[in-house]
Parts: structure tokens; C-alpha cells; sequence
């Protein structure tokens, strides 16, 4: 954060996750007594004097409605820094503004397709290399670690196979390495994850989902607790100008009040849905840590407070057939993003990670018959009737 506001000070109280949700970063405003923090629709600000600011010179650089925002975010996160931006693909792009030509990146196989993208289509060409692992798999990362290796970036639960990965281990891996754990937190949100917590050194966000929750809103987030990357951050963030204006982070501040209640909603809606698709006779699996036949479910119970709102599956159909499925539901909106209050649903192969070619892509398990849904916080009766609807119009 370039300026100081809000209530998140060193000796305040350590309240809870809940009450710093609402409050963290937040006061009432002092010319006005305004509760909500105010929109700064500001490009520029009054100098008294060339150079004599008042904390504020350009929005650019630094916003009093975005201050508040990074105040917030960092303490959701059990960070000290935080940093928003104008997407999650600019918080990303941010990071990777670390790296030289040279160095050699280590990621899950099943990244998110933008992540892959910008990886491959973009920074390669600046001769940065990226190996793309089974992350589940500390000896994997440890074997695909070479000395040219600045960066592990981790994604867990990953998108969409909902695979999780362990945040310690990582960190161990790039500290004996000399290289920087940056983790995508964002399925997880810090309400079920607090990757700095586990010795990752970033943690990143797209404000878009969860945290803004409300499917009206697009943005980043970095937070870390190092003052040297934050201040690194800092400068690509103002100098590259991915940066978000004020009313985006107005909309984000009003999402993270609500965050808890969402998101135990979201859980348990989802945890139902595993469940109800795990015993149907037309899925052949159903990718959701939260059950006990999941791969990893020992290692989320243990490095998450819950499993999330995420929910994949995979049916014995071809491509054709899959996407008829999600053309189907009624209540299920047909769309890419997630973490809305409304429940979304999309075909991987040609929606989200239709970027990654077809070999890599099934390689990596994410397959035709696969679909991805994030789930709301409707009756959850109603999203098994729409889902079954669905199955019996499309797969006859």
C-alpha cells in the first residue's frame, strides 16, 4: 500500500476474521461521518506546493477508496502489503514482472487456462521457460526444481480439477531453492486458506470471484508480508498502471463484508452437490475435495477450514454431448468466472481452458466429458432438479 488509512493498526485489537472482513481498512469518514467507505472519482489531487502533496498525487499511483481495499485485503490475508489491480490476469502479469530472461518457472499441470496462456503465448517469448507438474507431488516439483528456478507457482484447490496442493511443502521447495512461492488462492478465498500462514512468500487473487462475489466486478490482488516485493509490486503496479479505479474498489470492499456468510453457504451447497453427482448414475467422477474419496481430502481437512464452492465432474460423453448438458440447465447459468452468487457452469475443453492445446490439455485430466460449476447459494433442491433436468434432455 503507498498511503495509510484505515483501523488496521499494529496495536488495534486482533479481531476476527469475520469482524475484520467488514471493518479492516474501514472507518467512517472523518469530513463527513460517511459509514461506507467513499468512492474517490479523482484522477489527479491539489499540491500545496510542487512536490507537497497530501499523500495523494495521481490515481495511478496511489486512490484512498484503493488504499482502503489493500488495507482490507491484507488483513483477510494475515498479510502486511497488499496490492490491487485492474484483473487477476494484472495481479499475475505482476508477479512475473520479477523475472529476468533466463529463468525457469515450475507450475501445476492443470493451471488456469489465462495463467497458461500468459505463461506460453506471452512470457516465453521473452525466453522465460515454465515446467508444468503434477504438483500433488512434492518429489515431482522437487525433481523439475533446477538452479535457473525463481519462481513455483502454486494454484490449490487447482482449476478445475479441484486437486490440492501442499502450501508447505511448496514453500519449503522454493526457499531450499532460492526462488518465491506465489499461490492462487483464489477458489479458496482466505476464509478457508491463508497461504502466508503456511510459509508461501504471495499470495494471489482475482477479486472477480469470490471476493467480489456479486459477478459485477473485475480485479487482482497481491499480498505478501515482504517489504521488499511488496515495494517491487508497488512500482510494476504504478509503472505498468494495471491498475483498478475506484469505484471496482468500492464494489470489491462491499463484497468482502459479506464473504463468511457466502462462503459457508457456498460450501455447504457444494459439499451437497458432490454428494448428490458422486451417486448418480450418469457421473462417472466427481472432482471435489470435501469427499472422502478425494485424493487429497486428508491434506484439505487439514491446510483448509472447508472445501470450497467448486464443484467438477466428468461424464462418459463426447464433447458434443457435454456441452449440450450445460446448454440445458435453467437455474446453472451457462457462463465463464465463478464465485458469484449465482450458480455458473461451463465446459473446461472449450471455454475456460480452450487456450491449452488438446494433447496438453487431456494429458493433464481435463477431458471432454468434463464440466465445471461453481456453485451459488440457491436452494440447493433446486440446482440437483436443474442438473437432473439437464442429464435427462441431453443424454438420451
Amino acid at each position: 500500500m503507498t498511503e495509510e488509512r484505515g483501523n488496521d493498526s499494529d496495536d488495534a485489537e486482533p479481531f476476527r476474521f469475520e469482524t475484520r472482513s467488514i471493518h479492516a481498512g474501514q472507518e467512517p469518514d472523518e469530513e463527513t461521518g460517511a459509514l461506507m467507505t467513499p468512492i474517490y472519482a479523482n484522477s489527479t489531487y491539489v499540491q500545496d506546493g510542487p512536490g507537497d502533496h497530501r499523500g495523494y498525487e495521481y490515481s495511478r499511483t496511489g486512490n484512498p477508496t484503493r488504499t482502503d481495499l489493500e488495507v482490507n485485503l491484507a488483513s483477510l490475508e494475515g498479510g502486511e502489503f497488499g496490492r490491487a489491480f485492474s484483473s487477476g490476469m494484472g495481479s499475475i502479469n505482476t508477479v512475473l514482472n520479477l523475472l529476468e530472461s533466463g529463468d525457469h518457472v515450475v507450475a501445476s499441470e492443470d493451471v488456469y487456462g489465462g495463467t497458461h496462456r500468459i505463461f506460453t503465448q506471452v512470457y516465453e517469448d521473452y525466453d522465460l521457460e515454465f515446467s508444468f507438474v503434477d504438483m500433488t507431488s512434492p518429489d515431482e516439483v522437487s525433481e523439475a526444481v533446477r538452479e535457473e528456478t525463481e519462481l513455483l507457482w502454486v494454484e490449490t484447490p487447482t482449476n478445475p480439477l479441484l486437486n490440492v496442493v501442499d502450501i508447505a511443502a511448496m514453500a519449503d521447495l522454493a526457499d531450499d531453492a532460492d526462488a518465491i512461492c506465489a499461490v492462487d488462492n483464489t477458489f479458496a478465498t482466505p476464509y478457508l486458506q491463508r497461504p502466508l500462514d503456511l510459509g508461501a512468500d504471495v499470495v494471489s487473487h482475482s477479486l472477480t470471484k469470490y471476493l467480489g462475489g456479486h459477478s459485477d466486478v473485475v480485479g487482482g490482488a497481491l499480498v505478501t508480508d515482504d517489504a521488499d516485493l511488496d515495494e517491487r509490486f508497488g512500482f510494476y503496479q504504478n509503472s505498468v498502471g494495471a491498475t483498478p479505479g475506484p469505484h471496482d474498489c468500492f464494489l470489491v470492499l462491499r463484497g468482502t463484508k459479506t464473504l463468511p456468510v457466502r462462503m459457508d453457504r457456498h460450501c455447504d451447497n457444494a459439499r451437497e452437490i458432490a454428494r448428490w453427482l458422486d451417486g448418480h448414475d450418469r457421473v462417472e467422477r466427481v472432482y471435489y475435495p470435501g469427499l472422502e474419496s478425494h485424493p487429497d481430502h486428508d491434506l484439505a481437512s487439514e491446510q483448509m477450514d472447508d472445501f470450497g464452492g467448486m464443484v467438477s465432474f466428468e461424464l462418459d460423453a463426447s464433447l458434443e454431448e457435454t456441452a449440450d448438458v450445460v446448454s440445458e440447465t435453467r437455474v446453472f447459468t451457462l457462463a465463464e468466472s465463478l464465485g458469484g452468487v449465482e450458480s455458473l457452469i461451463e465446459q473446461p475443453a472449450t471455454m475456460t481452458h480452450a487456450a491449452i492445446p488438446k494433447e496438453e490439455r487431456v494429458a493433464a485430466g481435463l477431458r471432454d466429458g468434463l464440466i465445471r460449476a461453481s456453485v451459488g447459494i440457491e436452494n440447493v433442491e433446486d440446482l440437483k432438479a436443474d442438473l437432473e433436468r439437464a442429464f435427462d434432455s441431453a443424454l438420451r
